[in-house]
């Protein structure tokens, strides 16, 4: 079964696409940039979804 991934266009500065490339590629961590785009935001969403049960238990115990 094939997931429908829609297509997105993001501006974002030069240089933090350089450091993006320097982990994609053949001797990198990622097939491609959407790959690393992709387990970059999967991260960035799980950190926030941390800082959030931290918060509403923070919240709770007062």
């Amino acid at each position: 079964m094939t997931t429908h991934m829609p297509k997105i266009s993001v501006e974002i500065p030069q240089e933090l696409l350089d450091d993006l490339d320097e982990h994609v590629g053949d001797d990198g961590k990622f097939v491609n940039r959407s790959d690393a785009i992709r387990a970059s935001i999967r991260k960035n969403l799980d950190i926030l979804d941390e800082i959030d049960d931290r918060h509403d238990r923070l919240e709770t115990d007062e």
